[in-house]
């Protein structure tokens, strides 16, 4: 039997408390040819690996009772050889780095796509792929790593071809084999000669310390990790393991390197959100602080024009405060995949009534004329989640009011296309400069001039109707002149393809 025919059987277990994830997942991998093991819990996924092979685990970091962390654990000292791929999600990314460093083979981000899943398990796959070869290749007593440099096998061919970089060096240090996607990581010329000293190919002199240790076998029993940064400002993480004969004796050390730059800009990202988080609750919540305690003072001097005043001040700061925790939420569920999971037929133009009829008291304290337009023939149904709907729509009309000065006028109209139904939201309010179109769908990104300067808002308003409506399978575009007012268009696909695509195939995931 091939090699090839022995991978397409591998076993792959998938704990995660989830079903959607189990489910979505049995899916993909079934398909690519692989027997699938699931559990809901930790010590369920344990139990199952007492008793069946398993070559790779997709496993979650947030579960209820044993967590991902203690589970990886009992992985180790269970089976080492057994490639732990972490499931993670955007609150969870220190954990899984940790993870990594504790001996996982690799991670996937939730929410993620069949793609995504698919080019991680067919790495995985290549790594056991490559460990074959290398005990095939030991049982035929080539245990000599330094021949590597210059023996045509396909052990050489496999790590060249990999996307990680990998040195292999002797028990001395110095270096049998380096693939092209290390000396790439690392700024290596490309005719570094085997046999040099790591030293002389690596300026860093911890990372050239750590080689060294593993190569002379000082702590085979665990793998070493760390991580650094090159002058080409990539973050890398190196793991090492030591290489050992078949009497346990250390023959030198194996290295794999990985960009982490992705990782470690998101993890920056994060920290500048929560700054921004933090900056805008603070300041609301300092200035109702403030302005209570004013409040209560001058209820007792009995001036109660004053007192209102100072009320009504504190109740806008506070409903600031709500609208950005409820955007914040939103968004995070956006994020996460949590939305647009359960769609079912929608009639279009009766939920843009309820919603203009409830927007019309809004409009009509601005003296504003709210209307909307329905097409002469029916509108059909369309497949989609209401409540996304209602958000979308309600952003947009609820900004065309914000933005529109006191008697104005906001229209709403519904047109159909062959395959799509097309919704305007037009104003005749301030408009935007061409400067900002591009930027509006950012999050915390607002309009701010002489004219919008008193608008209170979130910023993230807009975002949220993009993101939805990308879940939803539409999209949305905008035209706007200043003075001269603005129109939002959305298209949405009448056809319930993507409804049925989301549920047969992409794997829906709640927020960590």
């Amino acid at each position: 039997m091939t090699p090839e025919n022995t991978l397409n059987r591998l076993s792959i277990l998938i704990v995660d408390d989830e079903e959607s994830i189990r489910e979505g997942s049995e899916r993909i991998l079934t398909r690519m040819g692989f027997q699938v093991f699931k559990a809901s819990r930790g010590s369920e996924g344990l139990d199952v690996l007492k008793l069946q092979p398993v070559s790779i685990v997709l496993l979650d970091l947030k579960m209820p009772g044993m967590d991902g962390m203690e589970v990886l654990g009992h992985i180790q000292r269970l089976n080492p050889e057994i490639l732990v791929i972490i499931i993670t999600g955007y609150a969870t990314l220190e954990t899984a780095i940790e993870a990594m460093k504790q001996g996982a083979y690799d991670f996937i981000p939730k929410p993620f796509q069949p793609d995504q899943l698919r080019i991680v398990i067919n790495r995985a796959r290549e790594r056991i792929r490559l460990t074959e070869e290398t005990e095939r290749l030991a049982q035929e007593r080539q245990r000599n790593l330094a021949d590597l440099d210059t023996e045509k096998s396909r052990i050489r061919t496999i790590v060249e071809s990999l996307p990680n970089g990998v040195l292999v060096t002797n028990v001395q240090g110095q270096v049998a084999l380096m693939n092209p996607a290390f000396q790439w990581l690392m700024g290596i010329e490309e005719d570094t000669a085997a046999g040099e000293a790591i030293e002389a190919c690596i300026q860093d002199k911890a990372f050239c310390q750590m080689v060294k240790d593993i190569s002379a076998g000082n702590d085979p029993s665990l793998p070493a990790t760390y991580e650094f940064t090159t002058v080409g400002e990539k973050y890398l993480m190196a793991s090492g393991r030591p290489v050992l004969g078949d009497s346990g004796e250390c023959l030198g050390a194996v290295v794999n390197l990985v960009d982490i730059t992705a990782m470690k800009v998101l993890d920056r990202l994060k920290s500048e959100f929560v700054a921004k988080v933090s900056h805008e609750l603070r300041s609301p919540l300092s200035t109702i602080h403030e302005q209570l305690a004013l409040v209560l003072k001058d209820m007792v001097e009995k001036e109660s024009s004053r007192d209102q005043y100072l009320l009504s001040r504190a109740k806008e700061k506070t409903q600031g405060l709500i609208s950005l925790i409820g955007d914040l939420l939103d968004l995070s569920r956006i994020e996460a995949g949590n939305v647009c999971i359960e769609c079912k037929p929608v009639k279009l133009d009766e939920l843009l009534k309820s919603i203009v009829d409830f927007m019309e008291i809004r409009a009509g304290s601005k003296n504003q004329k709210l209307h909307l337009f329905l097409p002469d023939e029916p509108v059909p149904m369309i497949s989609a989640d209401p409540r996304a709907l209602e958000s979308v729509f309600g952003n947009l009309i609820a900004n065309a009011i914000n933005y529109t000065p006191d008697g104005g006028a906001i229209e709403v109209k519904i047109s159909l296309t062959p395959d799509k139904i097309r919704t305007d939201v037009s104003d005749t309010g301030f408009g935007i400069d061409a400067k900002d179109i591009d930027n509006i769908f950012k999050q915390f990104y607002r309009v701010k001039n002489e004219k919008t300067r008193f608008i209170t808002g979130t910023g993230l308003g807009l975002p949220i109707v993009k993101g939805l409506l990308e879940e939803l399978g539409g999209s949305i575009q905008v035209t706007s002149e200043p003075s001269q007012g603005s129109t939002f268009t959305v298209l949405l696909p009448i056809s319930a393809s993507h409804a049925v695509k989301m549920h047969d195939e992409l794997v829906p995931v709640s927020p960590q």
